[in-house]
């Protein structure tokens, strides 16, 4: 076996066979990532270093106690999160007693019984929402917010690109809005590490409200060509819904997206976001600008060199990016508040279609998809695409 290519479930049903270079070929691979983690616990790469080395020793010991075996790096990042925090608890307790009786007076801060109850309650439905989720959306919440790491360690850790992880935390925060907000007891609050805007206002332009998509419904029929395709943008923090007719094929990449439907090559929207990230620039949002008749229009807010610009784009086409690049989705007011933005009422007749589309295109992938990419090049010869 080659252990450099190998995926890591493979590597760990070799090391459970008794391959030890398998298992080293695991460590190896997330070492630097488990370090330094433990450096920002422990303070100090030395330290961070035997903390890592303590738990690749846990972690060949329980190996056999690993549910999913490709998400091996996670599991050995967190024995060793575990590992850091468990000295620095045991620093602290070996602190002088003299030390803690400096301030005999001062008020405990450790929370009584009844906030300890409530904190474990509250921890629970955080937990069992995070569970709902879908393997790539859930994957990146607790990589990210759990144990902690960028946006680039996340990507390296889950080998996709850091505008696919900043997709699937978009994808995941909208998902988890609607269990977590009953927790809050005043307005919602975005699951982010960062203040995010939801409603912003240009001088001289409209008011912009945030939006996610949180479904797509489509009608049914054999045909896949022949399906109507809706999608449902629902305000961040408000009750107004926005429902946008696209087409058979934007439909299907939104929802593998949404589905976090991993594909063997990147496809057109994450191309053209690996185009702007090589320029050097980035989506900074896209915002669904107009109704005029029955047509949509939009525009993708690009930050580069030479500044921002606004390209026009379809709807679609700027929606399936925003997500690709993890940028937020604006829609002037207005529009959410136009009852011609609503004006084929049958959408709501249709059945939720997000998870099924996204099915039904890995299905495919999978039955027709030759070992060899194939198509045809100009002179009509099939050609192998590397």
């Amino acid at each position: 076996m080659d252990h450099s290519s190998a995926g890591d479930a493979r590597l760990v049903e070799a090391a459970l066979c008794g391959d030890k270079d398998a298992f080293a070929a695991l460590v190896t691979r997330h070492w630097a990532t488990a370090v330094a983690l433990a450096a920002r616990v422990l303070g100090t790469p030395d330290l961070a270093r035997d903390a890592a080395q303590e738990a690749a020793v846990a972690a060949m010991v329980g190996l056999d106690r690993l549910r999913a075996p490709g998400r091996f790096g996670a599991w050995f990042c967190g024995i060793t999160l575990n590992v850091a925090r468990g000295w620095v608890r045991q620093l602290r307790a070996e602190r002088p007693a003299a030390i803690l009786d400096q301030a005999p007076d001062r008020a405990s801060h450790e929370p009584g019984p009844d906030e300890r109850a409530e904190l474990a309650e509250l921890a629970a439905t955080v937990r069992a929402a995070v569970a709902q989720l879908a393997d790539g959306q859930r994957d990146a919440i607790l990589l990210f917010y759990l144990q902690g790491l960028t946006h680039r360690e996340v990507a390296a850790e889950l080998a996709i690109s850091v505008g696919a992880v900043k997709a699937r935390l978009h994808q995941a925060r909208a998902a988890l809005t609607p269990a977590l907000v009953p927790l809050t007891s005043g307005p919602p609050v975005p699951l982010s590490r960062t203040k995010e805007p939801v409603m912003t206002t240009t001088a001289r332009g409209p008011a912009w409200a945030e939006v996610s998509v949180t479904d797509i419904r489509c009608s049914d029929d054999s045909n896949p060509l022949n399906r109507q395709h809706v999608i449902l943008l629902d305000e961040r923090d408000g009750p107004r819904r926005l429902p946008i007719w696209v087409g058979p094929a934007e439909a299907t990449v939104l929802a593998m997206s949404l589905q976090a439907v991993e594909t063997p090559r990147p496809m057109t929207y994450q191309m053209a976001a690996g185009l702007l990230d090589a320029c050097g620039s980035r989506v900074s949002e896209v915002r669904i600008t107009r109704l005029a008749d029955t047509v949509f229009y939009a525009v993708v807010v690009v930050d580069g060199p030479a500044g921002q610009r606004e390209v026009d784009a379809r709807p679609s086409d700027a929606i399936n990016l925003a997500l690709v690049a993890g940028a937020p989705i604006l829609a002037d007011g207005t529009l959410l508040d136009d009852p011609r933005a609503g004006r084929r009422d049958e959408w709501q007749d249709l059945p939720s279609g997000t998870a099924a589309l996204a099915a039904e295109a890995a299905e495919w992938r999978r039955r027709f998809a030759p070992t060899a990419s194939q198509h045809v090049g100009p002179g009509g010869q099939g050609q192998v695409q590397k």
